[in-house]
């Protein structure tokens, strides 16, 4: 779902429009500026993509739903590509199975430059020729927003290639090493309860469809951590022997940490003294929040603190009421830091709810539905954004999801509890 088209319209002029895409295309070629050729062909398993394939799937996407859509004149730079970089919009076509994507040697990385590069060049004769037209302004910020999404992904998934290197080399030696702090005592704040509403309120100058409609929800009294879990907190649960104790586990998540024996969050060594990060391998920060853990580990490690996960009602109504500010990609960090508050930023936060759609939910018309609607199956919701995050790319309402096992994003979390009858 995208802002109303006129108001977008004024927002929005030429001028700004071609800056914001011309910023954020740049910002996708710099996280990968550290990289050689031969990093962004790997993929290290099926959730992964090579660097390669964000590269040109983000351009396609521009080409496909932007250049396509208002001008038939236009000619695919290459017609293999729109099989090759489709990601799973079945309804314009057959695309290349994702699992397979680290085979794709050919087209070169130089070959997928220079398509960026073609791309690029037709937006910004596109943006200008097409002043003002209010679905040119929907449709392209939305491509933006997409790319946002994939910057993260990008770097998430180079990070699980770097760590499958016995090297374990850094993605990005020259990130920024904030001081050691201290996590602040962890307290309890009363969240809203009755009824409260949640979704879009309009006030966001963009939003995706699965943010809509507002509505109302009913919460009961109940009171949210003030801050995330530590690393610190997480190896006691682990010291504690959780991993092997099956009265803490959901039954799928036992199956799945006994199958592939799980004992620690991905990229721990096994002292449980380090870990691996986009900088290469670090000492454990004890005070930065628990990161690259699954819901199941989530679930579980609330369960063992005699707590529970959030509602995603619950953490949007206390995340609406403060500032969207937090260690973000913008911060060159790019790994959790120890904190308080932290709604936004370091690491997306499991919560309790199912992604579903929101009652009276409708997705975009035509191929764009695509984009959100059909994945709200078997999925748990995911908020706050995380370190990797784009700022500008985050507000309160915002749901992201994964399936239940999923680790190799920047998953944490937060604690939640009952009100204690009185």
């Amino acid at each position: 779902m995208l802002p109303d088209r006129e108001a977008a319209s004024r927002r929005h002029t030429p001028e700004a429009l071609l800056a914001r895409y011309q910023r954020v295309r740049r910002t996708t070629e710099r996280l990968c500026s550290t990289l050689v050729p031969e990093d962004f062909v790997v993929q290290s398993m099926p959730d992964v993509s090579p660097t390669k394939w964000h590269l040109a799937h983000v351009s396609w996407f521009f080409e496909r739903f932007v250049l396509e859509h208002f001008d038939s004149q236009y000619r695919r730079y290459n017609e293999s590509f729109h099989y090759l970089f489709n990601s799973y919009y079945f309804s314009v076509g057959q695309m290349y199975a994702r699992p397979k994507r680290g085979l794709l040697s050919r087209p070169t990385v130089a070959e997928i430059r220079q398509y960026r590069q073609h791309v690029d060049e037709q937006m910004q004769e596109l943006i200008m020729r097409r002043a003002g037209d209010p679905e040119l302004v929907q449709r392209t910020t939305l491509g933006l927003h997409h790319e946002q999404q994939h910057q993260e992904l990008l770097l998430t998934d180079i990070k699980h290639v770097f760590s499958c290197n016995p090297l374990l080399p850094a993605v990005n030696s020259g990130l920024t090493i904030p001081p050691e702090a201290s996590a602040a005592d962890l307290t309890w704040q009363d969240g809203a309860a009755g009824i409260q509403e949640i979704g879009t309120n309009g006030d966001d100058a963009f939003c995706f469809d699965n943010e809509t409609p507002r509505h109302r929800v009913l919460l009961q009294e109940h009171s949210l951590a003030n801050r995330l879990v530590t690393n610190a907190e997480y190896r006691d649960f682990i010291r504690d022997g959780a991993y092997s104790n099956p009265a803490l586990w959901l039954s799928d998540g036992w199956s799945v940490i006994s199958q592939r024996n799980w004992q620690r969050p991905l990229y721990w060594s096994e002292d449980l003294e380090h870990e691996f990060t986009l900088a290469g391998q670090r000492t454990l920060e004890l005070h930065a929040p628990v990161t690259h853990i699954s819901y199941y580990e989530a679930d579980a490690y609330a369960r063992w603190a005699g707590a529970r996960l959030p509602l995603e009602a619950e953490w949007e109504t206390a995340a609406a009421q403060r500032e969207i500010d937090g260690n973000f990609l913008d911060n060159n960090v790019w790994h959790p830091v120890a904190g308080n508050g932290q709604f936004f930023g370091d690491v997306w936060e499991w919560t309790a709810s199912p992604y579903t759609a929101y009652p009276g939910f409708k997705p975009l018309a035509g191929s764009l539905g695509e984009y959100n609607g059909k994945f709200m199956c078997n999925q748990m919701t995911v908020r706050g954004g995380s370190c990797v995050t784009s700022r500008e790319h985050m507000r309160a309402s915002y749901r992201s999801f994964f399936y239940p096992d999923a680790r190799w994003q920047f998953l944490g979390l937060r604690l939640a509890k009952n009100a204690v009858p009185a």
